[in-house]
C-alpha cells in the first residue's frame, strides 16, 4: 500500500467514526429531552401533592361540629304524623 491510500484509509476511519459520534449524540440528546420532561411533570406533581396535603390540613372540618346529642328530634316533629294516626 502506498503512503497515500493509507492516509485515506485513515480519514475514512476518522469521518466514519465522527459520524457515528453525532448520531450516538442525537440519541442521547433524545434520551435527555424524554428524562427532562419527565423530571419536570414530577416536580409539578409533587408540589400540587405537598400544596393539597397543606390545605388539607389547615382548612378545618365542619362535620366534627356536628354532634348528634345536639340534635333534637323533637323541634323538627312534624304535626302531621299526629293527624294521621288520629283519623
Amino acid at each position: 500500500m502506498s503512503k497515500d491510500k493509507l492516509e485515506e484509509l485513515i480519514a475514512a476511519t476518522k469521518i466514519g467514526e465522527l459520524i457515528n459520534k453525532k448520531e450516538e449524540d442525537k440519541k442521547c440528546k433524545k434520551c435527555n429531552i424524554i428524562i427532562a420532561v419527565l423530571a419536570i411533570v414530577g416536580a409539578v406533581a409533587a408540589v400540587a401533592g405537598i400544596a393539597y396535603a397543606v390545605y388539607r390540613y389547615f382548612t378545618p372540618d365542619y362535620l366534627d361540629d356536628f354532634d348528634d346529642d345536639d340534635f333534637d328530634d323533637e323541634d323538627f316533629d312534624d304535626d302531621f304524623e299526629d293527624e294521621e294516626i288520629s283519623r
